[in-house]
């Protein structure tokens, strides 16, 4: 890193941030990181409003994806601290060990379970801001997928026997991520349905907010138009802590409705085919997250996220090409 990223990173650094970001992560492993996670997607409804009523981003940079709900804090704080906990037997094999993000923590009456998510929460703080830093690529990724992804590799690494990379071209049993969309006949039709509604709802919003909206609040709106069916996405995580078989589909709604925004210049304002290209890169979405299942997943016993791993990557590609090809 070179003196003037150095300072940009410490400059990026607020003292209220770093001591926030240390409660985020305690309180996602208090309640769970599935849990958390769900109160990302109603944070980012809480930072929509915020940004109509107001024309300030605060909404999604301090709550939704900042140092309280950002997912690269609280949930990657909950990640870790289920990997400890099944470290120390107190999460036990035959309801997901590490893998059992679901379970909300505090109720194991151990509090440095609910440390180790603090300390993974500030980490997880810093590590988005040091990405953010790096020279294109930090302003041509998704910092915060990326950030879970690497979070739940090094909690593999400290808590858990497993290697972090294991390709397991055939999962079985509770070994798989999620049974009822492994095969591709289900993740495909589900990244491209879902992708179509995300995309759709992107496209609808930032167009709305474009001609109705001052400029000031439509920029923050156009900004992040992507995130609304990523929150809905979000919010059905809660089911899934109830045992039921909802389809996990934020990576591929986001990513959608990230296609469609950037390309829609593209193909010169042609809101058809943006929808098809948001349907293209909600199944390349899809596919990427089923590929990280079976390399970093199925074959560990702590969670590393399936949909972080595959948006980061899918983010690069999307704002390279657009950029590109605008």
């Amino acid at each position: 890193m070179t003196p003037d990223l150095a300072m940009q990173f410490v400059e990026s650094i607020t003292i209220f941030g770093l001591i926030a970001s240390i409660g985020g992560g305690f309180f996602g492993a208090a309640i769970g990181a599935n849990n958390a996670f769900g109160f990302t997607g109603i944070a980012i409804f809480v930072a929509f409003a915020i940004a109509y009523a107001t024309g300030s981003d605060v909404g999604f940079t301090y709550l939704a994806f900042g140092p309280a709900f950002g997912p690269h804090v609280a949930f990657a704080g909950g990640v870790a601290a289920s990997a400890y906990a099944a470290g120390k037997k107190q999460l036990m094999a035959d309801t997901g060990g590490g893998r059992d993000i679901n379970q909300p923590l505090a109720g194991l009456g151990h509090p440095d379970v609910l440390l180790v998510g603090a300390v993974f929460g500030v980490g997880g703080y810093l590590l988005q801001k040091g990405i953010a830093m790096i020279p294109w690529f930090g302003t041509h990724t998704d910092s915060v997928a990326l950030t879970v992804f690497i979070s739940g590799i090094i909690a593999r690494i400290c808590f858990s026997k497993t290697k972090p990379f294991a390709w397991v071209s055939k999962p079985e049993g509770t070994k798989r991520w999620l049974d009822w969309q492994e095969k591709p006949s289900q993740y495909l039709t589900l990244g491209a349905f879902s992708g179509l509604f995300g995309a759709g709802i992107a496209l609808t919003l930032a167009h709305f907010a474009h001609h109705t909206a001052d400029k000031g609040i439509a920029d923050v709106i156009m900004a992040n138009s992507q995130a609304l069916p990523f929150a809905l996405s979000a919010i059905c995580i809660f089911i899934i802590c109830f045992g039921i078989k909802v389809p996990v589909t934020h990576h591929m709604t986001i990513m959608a409705a990230l296609a469609a925004v950037k390309f829609l210049p593209v193909v010169g304002y042609n809101f058809y085919v943006a929808l098809v290209i948001g349907v293209v890169f909600g199944m390349i979405a899809a596919l990427v997250a089923e590929f990280i299942a079976h390399l970093c997943y199925d074959g560990g016993d702590t969670h590393i996220d399936p949909p972080a791993g595959a948006i980061w990557p899918t983010t690069t590609i999307i704002l390279g090409l657009s950029s590109v090809l605008g």
